[in-house]
C-alpha cells in the first residue's frame, strides 16, 4: 500500500476527518485561494477545478467556495497566503514533507520545528528529504464500485501512470501534467472519485515496526492539527495490522 493512502486510511479509521470538519473546510478553502491566484476561471485553471471538486466532496458551502475564489484573485481581502513545504525526519528516520499555506512564515516554521522536536523528529533544510518524493496526481476511487479493468481502461487511456490496489480503494497515480486530463476522463466516464489531488508521493517506502509507526503517526497528526498545515506526507510503510487506538 502506498504511504500516502495508508495515512489517509488511518485518518479515516480514527474518525479524524469527520471530527475536524472545520479544519477540513479551512484546508479546502485555502487550496482554492492558492489555486485561484493563477486565474479565477476553473475552465482554464486545472488546479482550481480540482480544488473546487475537492471542496464540494467535503461539502464546503457554495458561498464559501465563491468567497475563496474572490480572495485568491484579489477581489476580496484575505488571500495573502504563501504556499511552501517544510522537510524533516521523524522517528526511525522517516522522511516527512509538510505542505503549508500561511500568512506568516516565521510563525509557521517555528511551530513546525517545535512539533518535530516534541515528537522525536527534526526539521531539516530545503532539499534534505524532498529528493525522496515526486509531485504527482493522486486519485482514489472506491474499489467496491469499480473493477480493476474498468479503472485501467479509463485511467490508463487518459494518461495515468499506474492503478494501485490500495486496501479498499483504487489509487491512480499520474504525472502532474496529466492529472487534469485523467481526472476529467474519469468524471466524463461517470466515475465517482473519493479524492483527487496533487500530492508528494514517496519514491520508496521504509518499513517501520508497530512502536515506531505509532510515534510517526503521532507526529503526523500533530503536524496535521496545525492551522497552517495543508498536508503531511511520509515515506513510512506502516504495518497493515497496527492498532488505531
Amino acid at each position: 500500500m502506498s504511504g500516502h493512502s495508508k495515512w489517509a486510511n488511518i485518518q479515516h479509521r480514527k474518525g479524524r476527518q469527520d471530527a475536524k470538519r472545520g479544519k477540513v473546510f479551512t484546508k479546502a478553502a485555502k487550496e482554492i485561494i492558492i489555486a485561484a491566484k493563477n486565474g479565477g476561471d476553473p475552465a482554464g485553471n486545472p488546479r482550481l477545478r480540482a480544488a473546487i471538486a475537492a471542496a464540494k466532496a467535503v461539502n464546503l458551502p457554495k458561498d464559501k467556495i465563491e468567497a475563496a475564489i474572490r480572495k485568491g484573485t484579489g477581489e476580496d481581502a484575505g488571500g495573502d497566503l504563501t504556499e511552501c513545504f517544510y522537510e524533516g525526519y521523524g522517528p526511525a528516520g522517516i522522511a516527512i514533507m509538510v505542505e503549508v499555506a500561511t500568512d506568516n512564515k516565521n510563525r509557521t516554521v517555528a511551530e513546525v520545528r517545535h512539533l518535530f522536536t516534541k515528537h522525536g523528529g527534526s526539521l531539516g533544510t530545503d532539499g534534505s528529504v524532498s529528493w525522496m518524493f515526486d509531485r504527482k496526481g493522486v486519485i482514489t476511487v472506491e474499489k467496491a464500485a469499480y473493477t480493476e479493468d474498468q479503472m485501467m481502461e479509463v485511467a490508463m487511456e487518459a494518461g495515468a501512470d499506474d492503478v494501485i490496489d490500495d486496501d479498499d480503494v483504487w489509487t491512480l497515480q499520474t504525472a502532474m501534467a496529466d492529472f487534469a486530463a485523467v481526472r476529467d476522463a474519469l468524471e466524463s466516464a461517470g466515475v465517482t472519485m473519493q479524492s483527487a489531488e496533487l500530492a508528494m508521493v514517496p519514491q520508496n517506502l521504509v518499513a517501520v515496526d508497530a512502536e515506531a509507526a505509532q510515534k510517526v503517526i503521532r507526529l503526523m497528526e500533530a503536524l496535521d492539527d496545525n492551522d497552517d498545515v495543508q498536508n503531511v506526507y511520509a515515506n513510512a510503510d506502516f504495518p497493515e495490522d497496527m492498532d488505531m487506538d
